[in-house]
């Protein structure tokens, strides 16, 4: 588990990048998707949707890696963000509560990440008290 106060979560329905830093230090940590290869598409005249389910497990080990974070920042290209704040909002409220912002964001780098969030959070900081209740 991580000391550091702010994390970032990168998230799209094969992964989630999730790393906690400081503005000297971080800790990263991947998180897989339990279908990584599952890509529906949908057909003409079919019933179904044509997306895949939600993968609630995936988004719970997501969950349990943020849980004990101060002020977290959700990106990510797509609806895997809404899907993570709806499966916290019915699983995990105290998280949602922690959640300064959900920002789109392509495919960054793991540098790219990190100077993100952090620049992010150096001017949210400045609105919000990091002590924890």
């Amino acid at each position: 588990m991580s000391t550091h106060y702010h994390a970032v979560v990168w998230i799209d329905h094969q992964q989630a990048k999730v790393v906690h830093f400081n503005a000297d230090a971080s800790d990263a940590v991947v998180v897989h998707s339990s279908n990584p290869h599952l890509h529906l598409h949908h057909k003409a005249n079919s019933i179904d949707s044509g997306h895949a389910p939600v993968d609630k497990d995936f988004l719970e080990r997501v969950a349990a890696a943020i849980a004990h974070t101060g002020a977290i920042l959700v990106a990510g290209p797509g609806g895997a963000k809404a899907e993570l704040l709806t499966y916290l909002n019915h699983s995990h409220k105290g998280i949602v509560a922690r959640i300064s912002a959900v920002e789109p964001m392509d495919h960054p780098t793991d540098g790219q990440l990190l100077a993100h969030a952090r620049q992010f959070f150096k001017a949210d900081d400045r609105m919000r008290s990091q002590i924890r209740a």
